[in-house]
Order: C-alpha cells, then structure tokens, then sequence
C-alpha cells in the first residue's frame, strides 16, 4: 500500500486521512468492529462497489449494510448467484438468462426441460444451504469481451451470448466468481457466500426471456435472504400476512369485482358491492375537487390518430398502444392518457394571466397493452379510470400553484389513513426535451414546495419523465409495502407541441407551465390496495353493507323490516336477513362478510324499539336504542372514522 495519503469524506461530512490504496473493507474496521463484521459493500462518489476494492484518490465514502438500499440490493444480487450455482449443479444442461434483485429479495431464470416443482426448490435450498457454509469468497474478474463470448458459445449459454452481444459493448467485462461458480455481472457483490444467514426460496414460474411474449418460456424462481434468521421469520409472516390480505382472493369473497377472460384479461367488471365503494370514493373525490376550485371536466375514449401523433404518443408509448381501428376512412386510436383532450379544451380559446391557473380534473378510462404475464388482479390491469387533472399555471404562480398541489394531494388521501409516505424528486433524465434553464427552474420549484411545507424527500437523479421533473408519492400499506399512488409532473413538450398560449399582462402571448397531476392514480390499483391495507376489514364509510339486521326467529322479521326502513331512511346501507337460519349460521355468515355492525333483534329488542350490537372481528356491545345507534353511526361516517367510534 502506498505511503502516500488520501482523503476520505463520510457521511456525516467528517474527513480523514487514509494511505492511498486503502480497502473499503479497510475503512470499515478502522470505523468500528462492528460495522465491519456488518459491512456489505462500499459506496465510492456515489457508484456501489466491492468491500474489497481500492480507493485511489480522495472521494466520500459510505459503508453499506444490509439496512441500506443499496446493501439490501447487493445481498439479495448476490444470493441470486448462489441459487444458479445450486441450479446449475443439480440440473446439467440447465441454461442461465438473468438474476438481479427485486423489491424485496431476488430471483433467476432459467432454461429448463421442465417447469421446477417444489421438491426441486427444497433440493435446491439443501444444496444452497452447503454453499453458504463453504464462506466462498466472491471475487471480480475483468476478460475480454470476445474471450467471455468464446467461452459462452461452446457452453451453449445463448442467453449470455445475447447479452454480451446487444447489451454489453465495452471491449472488456466483468465477470464474479464463488466456489466452482462464476456468472457475467457488474456486480458488485458480498464478501462470501457466508454472509447469508437466512433464506428461502418463495416460489416458481413460467416467465418469457426479456419479458417478451415472443421470447421463449423460461423458469424463473424467487427467493429471499437476510443476515439474521430472525428478519426472514418476520418476512415469512409479513408473506403469510399478505396472502390473507390478497385482493383477488378477498375481491372473490365479499363480492366486490369479476375478471374473465370471456370480457379479457386486464378487463374488471365492478360488482354491485365494489361499486357501491368505487361510487363513495369517487363521491368524495368530486365533492373535495369542486370545493377546492377545480373544474371537472370529460373527454371521449378514441380520437383522430393525427392528436396521438402530435402529442408524440405514437413515438415515445406506441408499445403500450393498442391498433388504431378505422372509421369514416380515417384512424382513430382508443385513449392511453387524457392530457391530449385536456389541451384541446385549452385551445377552445384565448386565456388571459388573469385566469390562471386552470385546473381541470376527471376521472378518465384509459386503456394500455400490458403483456400478460404481467397482469394482476386490479393491481395491473389494461382499462382503468385515473383521477388526472391537468393545471394550467403563469411561470410566475408556478412554486405556489405547487405547495397548494401538494398540500391538496395529501388531503385528499388522508381518510384512507396510510400512515407513512414516501416522497420522491425526479429530476432530468438522459435524453430530456426541453431548455436546461426550464429544467432547472422547474426542479427548484418542486424543490421549494416540498421544503416550504416540511416534507421529507429523497432525491432520484435522473428519475423524471423526458418532458419534465416530477414528484412521486408512495403510500405505504398495513404490511409496510410501498405502493406508486400520487403523482405531480411538469410537462415541457404537450405545451410546445400544441403551441399553447396566454396574454400576460403586457398584452404578449406567453407559454403557460402545464402540471399533470393525479392523486389516487388508478381507480383500480388503488382499490386493490385497499382491499389488502384494510384486509378486507373496511372503514364504515366505505363497507358496501354498512350494518345487518339479524332477527332471532322468523317471528321478528317485520320488525327487522322496520329496522331497516330507519336505517336507509339516513342513508345506511344495510340489509335484512330474513331466512329461517339459525342467528348463529346468520352471525357467522355476516363475520365472514366482514360486515361492521350487526344488530341482533328479539322480543326483548322489539318490545323496547332497540337493537343488539355486534360489531364485526370485536363481538357484542350490548343493547342500543335504534335512533341513538343511527346517530352513532352517521358521525361515524360523516367523520370517516378508521374503526367504530363505539
């Protein structure tokens, strides 16, 4: 190592000095024991490199561990490749395609004869089980690229061949090592195989190479690993926990949504109880926007393929796009987004600064191709309605049309009461349209709107969409999974593209930012997350069936028909069960609908014009007079009360 000295920045902006040549690995120890026994990988001017590599010259330096992201992504990468060895081992001949990290663990493809079964995956876990405690070490190795494709080819890895082939075009490449496996990567990776403590393999699936439905079928398997068996037991349950919550399953249950592949896939049918709920949401979403000052607004489901050709769709989403059909010798295309028709709105005539900003908003149906083997249940679908608003703003209101966007973004989810949010500033990526001076305008504008009103945010360099920055908000669910919801997005094309235009104060025609917005996103994602954040279990306000009425016998029906009349009379949704059941069959059958208030009717409630209340998951709450338990649950309500307030 050189005697020669360099200077090292942490997080914290402390600095000290270190010989030049010093290891990430290095580092880690002189910082304290333990952060080297937890230490993953190194970050280095911001690029995520091995523990073992060298540092040459002065730079800030992160020591990574598994709490991070970025260690999180190392880890579950590097898992990836003991699985394949395992794979490759057990099954000669196997083909190796890709196996990065995902959200939350990391899976591999392979070429196979035949689809894995689960005694495979526990052979599989067995075998990765014996290469975890070889504490093989992962070591990097540049070879030349035309040397890496020779050795693929007598292989017969074609997938590796097409990778070094289209994606890879430096001369030279990386390649990591492990025990008797080695693997095409960019690494970087951890230090040994050791490292992972825990693991399990989740699950198996067909799944085409690069996605593409044209491709051939490939096995994928997911799996997950943590330094510690005590965070995979917590996973295990969080996984078990979600299967309970599972949307599709629960969308069956209660009865709240269909898809057939007779209507198509992608395609949701809203049943009478989901759209008892969609119509609260969407209620409520109306009556905030009108308060608020926006105008709502509605636009076709086609247009003339000439609009989708101006706005630049048919170049940057034509894959998402479906055919255009012909009509009256013309092309028409069905709608993928709403914006277009929103800027013809605006070009109906001539706006002046005073009326700015505009802010048009509507619940469109838009309709995307999605590839199939993506699709799922309402989370991913191919027609949904999103709550998109278009704002129409002077350069000079822009940081203030901002702050009151936000502010009114987060009002509006708040009765749904997601706890945690993450929020996101993407700024310009590789190849953005439009002045660098607007760029940078724009991106201290949301800047500023996130700080004026205290929000925290993490920054995503190079993130934002080509034709401007943007804000990204993920709610996070009952189980702590992150889910893309709200989204404010500058837009320096449509307003170019169009030519659109307001007379200033000095009588000049003027360019007006335009801001893309929507806030619950989907309809239909949205719903779904729902479904799983509640389990089901939902708020009176939105429950399709607020309350059910439960007489005893046969003999107390007429006055549950009574009941009932009060009940829809304060606009309660609730319904009468009137079979000769036994109340518990009935009881049961009302838990199992998830149904939140029960009221139970005999004699006794009959004689005293009272009801008995079961409230669902936390059972009786004794004897209430019926207009003082319809007072309760109308302030319920009105409140949007999270759990009964009884």
């Amino acid at each position: 190592m050189s005697s020669e000295q360099i200077k090292i920045i942490f997080p914290d902006g402390s600095e000290c000095p270190f010989p030049k040549g010093t290891s990430g690995r290095e580092i880690a120890e002189a910082i304290s024991p333990r952060l080297a026994k937890e230490a993953i990988a190194v970050k280095v001017n911001g690029a995520v490199k091995d523990l073992s590599c060298r540092i040459e010259s002065d730079a800030p330096i992160e020591v990574l561990t598994f709490e991070s992201p970025e260690g999180k992504q190392v880890f579950w990468h590097s898992t990836a490749h003991i699985m394949a060895q395992a794979v490759q081992e057990l099954y000669p001949g196997v083909k190796l395609a890709i196996g990065p990290p995902i959200e939350e663990g990391f899976y591999y493809d392979f070429e196979v004869e035949k689809p894995f079964s689960p005694e495979d995956l526990q052979k599989i876990e067995t075998r990765m089980a014996e290469i975890i405690k070889e504490n093989a070490e992962f070591k990097r190795e540049e070879v030349s690229r035309a040397e890496r494709l020779k050795y693929y080819r007598q292989k017969g890895e074609s997938y590796k061949i097409e990778m070094l082939e289209q994606d890879i075009l430096d001369d030279r490449v990386s390649v990591y090592k492990h025990s008797s496996f080695e693997d095409l990567c960019r690494g970087p990776h951890i230090p040994n195989t050791g490292v992972v403590k825990a693991f399990k393999l989740i699950a198996s699936s067909g799944a085409y190479w690069r996605g593409d439905e044209r491709n051939r079928m490939l096995q994928r398997i997911y799996g997950v690993s943590y330094p510690k068996k005590s965070m995979l037991d917590e996973y295990l349950f969080r996984l078990e926990e979600a299967r309970r919550r599972d949307h599709r399953e629960l969308g069956k249950q209660l009865g709240l949504f269909h898809i057939t592949n007779e209507v198509g896939a992608g395609l949701i049918l809203w049943l009478p109880k989901g759209a008892v709920m969609r119509n609260e949401i969407e209620n409520f979403w109306r009556e905030e926007h009108f308060k608020s000052g926006y105008n709502i607004v509605y636009s076709p489901h086609i247009a003339n393929l000439d609009l989708w050709k101006r706005s630049g769709h048919t170049d940057f989403y034509k894959e998402n796009m479906y055919h255009p059909m012909a009509v009256d010798e013309m092309q028409f295309q069905i709608k993928p987004m709403n914006c277009p028709f929103h800027i013809m709105m605006y070009k109906s005539r001539r706006w002046s600064y005073r009326e700015l900003p505009l802010r048009w908003a509507e619940l469109g149906t838009v309709y995307r191709y999605e590839m199939p083997g993506v699709l799922h249940g309402l989370m991913r679908v191919r027609g949904f309605t999103q709550d998109d608003a278009h704002h129409f703003v002077t350069p000079d209101r822009m940081e203030e049309e901002l702050v009151w966007l936000i502010k009114f973004c987060l009002h509006i989810l708040e009765p749904f009461k997601f706890k945690d949010y993450d929020i996101y500033l993407s700024t310009r990526p590789a190849g953005a349209i439009g002045k660098e001076e607007d760029w940078v305008k724009a991106e201290n504008g949301l800047r500023r709107a996130l700080e004026i009103l205290g929000l925290k945010y993490l920054v995503d360099q190079g993130g934002g969409a080509f034709y401007g920055p943007k804000i990204d908000i993920k709610i996070k669910d009952a189980l702590g999974r992150s889910w893309q919801c709200s989204t404010i997005q500058f837009d320096f094309n449509l307003p170019e593209r169009f030519d659109l235009v307001f007379a200033d104060k000095d009588g000049q025609l003027k360019r007006p930012y335009m801001i893309h917005r929507a806030l619950l996103g989907s309809i239909e994602r949205f719903f779904g997350v729902l479904i799983e954040h509640y389990a089901g279990n939902f708020p009176l306000w939105l429950s399709p069936i607020q309350a059910r009425v439960l007489p005893i016998t046969d003999e107390f029906n007429s006055y549950g028909e009574q009941v009932l009349e009060r009940l829809k009379a304060h606009s309660i949704r609730a319904e009468l069960d009137s079979r000769s059941e036994k109340i518990g069959h009935k009881i049961r059958e009302s838990e199992l609908q998830k149904v939140p208030y029960m009221l139970i009717i005999g004699a006794k409630e009959r004689e005293s014009g009272s009801v008995a209340l079961r409230i669902h998951g936390k059972g009786d709450k004794g004897s209430f007079e019926l207009e003082k338990l319809i007072e309760i649950m109308r302030s319920e309500i009105r409140e949007k009360a999270i759990s009964p307030i009884i």
